[in-house]
């Protein structure tokens, strides 16, 4: 007996209330705008399998986003009877006792009208259901019994499914596909039309399946016992066990050793806890978590293995990513964690969490070597998304490091041996307006030893829960297809052989310039909040201390020159005003207030004028191009424009390798250019013809301008220092270590005389950087013995520099320099 319609959809709203008595959805692209659908032609959603809780699911999640409907029939003369559609129903033969899946009638239907009416033009928006998004991790029954994973669920198991996993359900909606595009070509063949569309939806939905699941995972014993097979592993086993004179079995044991202690275990039901527990943690410590450009990711994702190369900042990195990416729709990656946090209790959840762990060197070690190698090439062959940190460390002074290559290393030699399935690079950038680590930070720089991690220091970490961290960021930057970086660097590169070792000459350059376009994204992509405003305009002070009114309006001031001219599109700013950000900071325990009957002075007191560089550092490379402009008119009143961008073209090539900012030096003349126009526009500067001038003493244009210099003096000054301590000894008498050394020592010095609160001007290795700079670019050389000569260049700059720095600083450094030789 057929049911009258009206029943049948009383029926089915019946069904989708009660179900939604349990489910709870995560909900990802079903935005009008996000969908940007034609309100005028007919839209269809498809799933993959035909079910009827999908069903229920689809016409629920439709309703809430107020999309067109999915349950009435399709606005066309004999169209289907409902806006929906299913790609597959699954039929069963006499002769086999597996499920077969068949293209459904409905979308055969609609497949045959485009292909008779070439004008009608069907809008398909795929439709992804994930209950609990498990990966098929063990070949239990059990486990397939209770996740959803890749293989197609009954209608008990679906059930199950539901009852355990229903309140942890995603929704993905994908891009419009139009039908009459996909058929146009096979305009007299429906069976071709056919094939064809079924080909896109199932390539789409095994794509957007492996983003949010990951791919189909094989059991942690299987990986291991296959990396223990692989020829590299089991030549490196055969060479340790000549050269140690020993049974090969030993060192066979011994590599099963190595690959147990670097595989992650990861496991969907830990995940989830930890979606749990870190929600909590977040709302605790943190007033909430900005996502930016996290949509670009997730179609990344659905084509390409990604690997993560974030900013190192704080050990809450780890899991604050893959929480966000989890709670994003996409499958948290498989993390390279140092072995120090192998810990008691501690290392198991990381593991189960995603993460792998490696030693922190294993030069001497070839066999682990190879055993990691392997490891890192079944990640990447398989497609698994993978993190590290290209830094290497945490960074302490809140600047991004000179990069450490290895890992990266590691993927491109992966690349090379099999490049089948692309990689995408893609940096993140993870900004915090106060870094739990702060103070141990402050410690560390000073001289204290790096404490060992350790469960006891976990507990006692646990106290600054109570604490409040303001708001954190992370921004996703444009990620870098490593195909394209590797065509660019070598190219013709698929067309030379190469072994498993995978070591050709143009590999250490390749992976050299890739590691600095990493660190140039994750730069490119910076958030700026009220803390690193503050931060970079009260250190610019003489006192670091400002007028309230004025330090809010210079911070507006800055805020503009920003937005005017923006770094990049990835860059996002904070809301609200300077005195907005000023009682922020202030409600944070970072700004102190001075009352004042003309008017209250905020000021840096304390450990925290040295904290507030942390954050100051975090955005100082937007800045770096603006404030050494204004450098150039501390001492000289006006320029010819001509002559300014020589002078900024010039001191760009340092500032560039020290800050990885993302213009090109050859051309950047035409960006100093373009800030010259910037500043004048807003005041900062004047113009008369082809000459630009400073403003006139004692204005508030002038005030603004000296502060903007400020921003970026001291870095100048750290490489004025070390062209007067080279200038002081003459040529050909220090090595370039003396010469670091020697600089670094009266850097410190220089730091204590004059009251310098930024650690990072005694840094050791942005001395080292700089003068391997001054080498590469040939302003000094190195004879056989490795001392040191310079041309007339590094003159022509110290002379320059007359420019930048005034006679106070000049003199105050050449004491220095000449104290030293006491």
């Amino acid at each position: 007996m057929r049911i009258l319609p009206a029943v049948a959809g009383a029926l089915i709203t019946l069904l989708r209330k009660i179900l939604f008595l349990w489910v709870r959805t995560d909900v990802l692209g079903a935005g009008k705008q996000e969908l940007n659908l034609d309100p005028d032609r007919p839209v269809c959603y498809v799933m993959q399998y035909s079910s009827l809780s999908a069903r229920l699911v689809l016409e629920q999640e439709v309703e809430r986003a107020d999309l067109p409907p999915a349950r009435p029939p399709m606005d066309i003369h004999g169209g289907p009877r409902h806006s929906f559609c299913f790609l597959y129903r699954r039929a069963r033969s006499r002769f086999s006792p597996r499920a077969t899946p068949v293209m459904t009638q409905q979308l055969e239907q609609l497949v045959a009208m485009s292909v008779e009416d070439p004008t009608l033009d069907i809008q398909l928006v795929p439709v992804s259901l994930f209950w609990g998004r498990s990966p098929d991790k063990e070949k239990s029954f059990l486990k397939l019994l209770l996740s959803d994973t890749w293989s197609v669920a009954g209608r008990f198991q679906k059930l199950l499914i539901i009852l355990l996993h229903g309140r942890n359900t995603l929704v993905r909606f994908g891009e419009p596909l139009s039908l009459a595009d996909t058929v146009r070509e096979h305009h007299r063949s429906k069976a071709r039309a056919n094939r064809k569309t079924a080909r896109l939806l199932r390539t789409h939905f095994r794509r957007v399946r492996q983003a949010v699941l990951g791919p189909d995972l094989s059991h942690r014993r299987t990986l291991v016992a296959d990396l223990i097979r692989t020829p590299a592993v089991r030549d490196a086993i055969r060479e340790a066990a000549r050269n140690e004179e020993v049974h090969p079995d030993k060192v066979r044991a011994r590599a099963w050793g190595y690959a147990n202690e670097i595989a992650s275990s990861m496991s969907i039901a830990t995940i989830r806890i930890l979606e749990i527990l870190l929600s909590w943690l977040w709302n605790r410590i943190y007033n909430g978590v900005r996502i930016n450009n996290i949509r670009e990711v997730q179609e990344v994702a659905e084509k390409n293995a990604v690997v993560y190369v974030p900013c190192h900042r704080s050990h809450i990195d780890y899991l604050l990513l893959s929480y966000v990416l989890y709670r994003n729709g996409l499958m948290p990656p498989h993390i390279a964690a140092g072995i120090n946090l192998n810990m008691p209790l501690v290392g198991p959840i990381l593991r189960r969490g995603g993460a792998f762990f490696l030693r922190r060197s294993f030069r001497d070690n070839p066999l682990y070597a190879t055993v990691f190698n392997e490891y890192m090439h079944v990640m990447f062959t398989r497609g698994y998304s993978v993190e590290y940190f290209v830094e290497g460390g945490r960074s302490r002074t809140g600047r991004t490091l000179q990069p450490r290559p290895g890992m990266l290393a590691m993927t491109v030699r992966s690349f090379l041996r099999d490049h089948q399935k692309p990689i995408v690079l893609v940096p993140v950038y993870i900004g915090y307006e106060k870094v739990m680590e702060g103070r141990s930070y402050l410690g560390e720089l000073r001289g204290k030893k790096k404490k060992q991690e350790s469960v006891v220091g976990l507990a006692k970490s646990a106290r600054k829960l109570r604490s409040s961290f303001g708001k954190v960021s992370v921004n996703f930057g444009q990620g870098i297809d490593l195909d394209t970086a590797l065509e660019q660097a070598r190219p013709g590169w698929k067309n030379e052989a190469v072994g498993q070792e995978a070591r050709p000459p143009w590999l250490n350059t390749a992976v050299s310039h890739l590691a600095n376009e990493v660190a140039t994204g994750i730069n490119a992509a910076a958030a700026v909040n009220p803390v690193t405003m503050v931060a970079t305009v009260l250190l610019a002070t003489e006192r670091m201390a400002m007028d309230e009114r004025q330090l809010a309006r210079l911070m507006d001031r800055y805020m503009g020159l920003l937005k005017a001219h923006p770094y990049a599109d990835t860059v996002t700013f904070p809301e609200g005003d300077g005195r907005e950000w000023i009682r922020y900071c202030e409600s944070m325990g970072l700004v102190g207030r001075h009352p004042q009957k003309l008017g209250d002075i905020i000021g840096l007191d304390g450990v925290n004028a040295t904290l507030m560089t942390y954050y100051r550092n975090n955005i100082q490379h937007l800045f770096a191009l603006p404030a050494l402009i204004a450098c150039l008119f501390e001492n000289c009143s006006s320029l010819a424009r001509d002559r300014v961008i020589f002078l900024a073209s010039a001191i760009y090539p340092y500032l560039q390798s020290e800050l990885f900012l993302r213009h090109d030096a050859d051309n950047v003349g035409v960006e100093v250019d373009r800030w010259i126009d910037t500043l004048v526009e807003h005041g900062f500067l004047r113009t008369d013809g082809d000459r630009v001038m400073g403003p006139d003493e004692g204005t508030d244009q002038r005030l603004q301008l000296h502060t903007l210099s400020r921003f970026i003096i001291q870095t100048l000054e750290r490489y004025y220092l070390v062209i007067a301590t080279l200038r002081k000894h003459g040529p050909g008498v220090l090595t370039a270590k003396e010469l670091e050394e020697e600089s670094t020592l009266m850097a410190e010095r220089m730091s204590i005389l004059f009251g310098l609160n930024a650690p990072e001007f005694f840094d050791k290795t942005l001395f080292r950087n700089f003068i391997e700079n001054l080498r590469q670019n040939g302003v000094i050389t190195a004879s056989d013995d490795e001392r040191l000569s310079y041309t007339r260049e590094l003159d022509d700059v110290s002379e320059d520099a007359r420019l930048v720095l005034n006679v106070e600083k000049r003199q105050a450094i050449a004491q220095v320099t000449q104290l030293g030789t006491a």
